[in-house]
């Protein structure tokens, strides 16, 4: 939804933008298909066979754009971002090469603000689609628990060239992913999901965001059978150039985030997670703060 904006005074403002950011833009729009630290507590524990309806919700702000050498650039920026996301994820009692075989689809819906030197845009609707295709979960004891697998970003999510508040992407991506969880009642738990991201072309720019490497973790300890309280967050490093037309134009972003972590869990297979997370060391993308909650209600 425009606020008071013509598409073209619109397209002046973000032209403006850019001339302010060229050499701070990392991936295109300073922004990731994957929303980085998403996961937290048992990213690597899958349950047993069956389907299990996850939520995740999640805001997200920032008003600085942080630029090639980490400091903010002299911009008036400002990002609001409310997100809604249920997965449904479906653990087969299928085994290949000795890990359970499963699949999961995460729909974002997504209410987005975005203002940049007075100049304002918004959009609600539904984001691109994450799908699983392919995963394997390993229990490898009663404590160590990991997981493999392969996601496609799917670009199904509004996207308009002349417009600043865009809730999709508007290209396709794959995600290779390793997950490990260290599960511990009464002592230390432990959670890393690793991942590596190859962005294709946006083929209404031209502009192809370059590789990212970055991982969710978590660590907390067990306060009680029911409750672990820790920290959490994720680290970021964009290893490739991003490309218009072909040719590269540098712009790799980074960015490093902790806060604190909350878990409970019944024991029936109920669990929630709520985690803020604090943004600092970033270089070409957007510097704010989060706040997560995950659920899972088994039926």
């Amino acid at each position: 939804m425009m606020n008071a904006l013509t598409k073209p005074s619109l397209a002046a403002a973000i032209a403006l933008a850019l001339t302010l950011t060229t050499e701070a833009q990392a991936t295109e729009g300073g922004g990731s298909n994957y929303p980085m630290g998403a996961e937290n507590y048992l990213m690597g524990a899958l349950p047993p066979p069956g389907v299990y309806p996850l939520i995740y919700a999640n805001s997200y702000e920032a008003d600085d754009f942080m630029g090639d050498s980490g400091d903010s650039l002299p911009i008036d920026f400002n990002l609001r971002a409310d997100v809604l996301a249920p997965r449904l994820v479906w653990v087969t009692d299928k085994t290949i090469l000795g890990g359970q075989l499963f699949h999961a689809a995460l729909l974002p819906l997504v209410d987005l603000d975005v203002s940049v030197n007075g100049m304002k845009d918004s959009n609600q609707g539904i984001g691109d689609l994450d799908l699983t295709a392919f995963a394997l979960a390993y229990h490898h004891s009663p404590n160590f628990h990991s997981v493999v697998g392969m996601d496609v970003f799917i670009p199904i999510g509004e996207y308009d060239v002349d417009e600043m508040a865009n809730i999709g992407r508007n290209y396709w991506g794959v995600q290779a992913a390793y997950a490990a969880s260290w599960v511990n009642p009464t002592g230390w738990n432990a959670d890393i999901k690793l991942m590596y991201d190859y962005n294709f072309e946006n083929d209404d720019t031209d502009y192809q965001s370059g590789q990212e490497l970055h991982f969710d973790y978590s660590l907390g300890y067990g306060v009680s059978p029911n409750w672990v309280v820790g920290v959490g967050g994720y680290a970021y490093k964009q290893t490739t150039p991003d490309e218009v037309n072909g040719v590269e134009i540098g712009n790799e972003g980074q960015a490093f985030a902790i806060g604190p972590s909350i878990k409970y869990d019944n024991g029936q297979g109920f669990f929630f997670s709520v985690k803020y997370q604090k943004e600092m060391a970033v270089e070409n993308r957007p510097e704010g703060d989060a706040f997560w909650i995950k659920t899972i209600i088994p039926f």
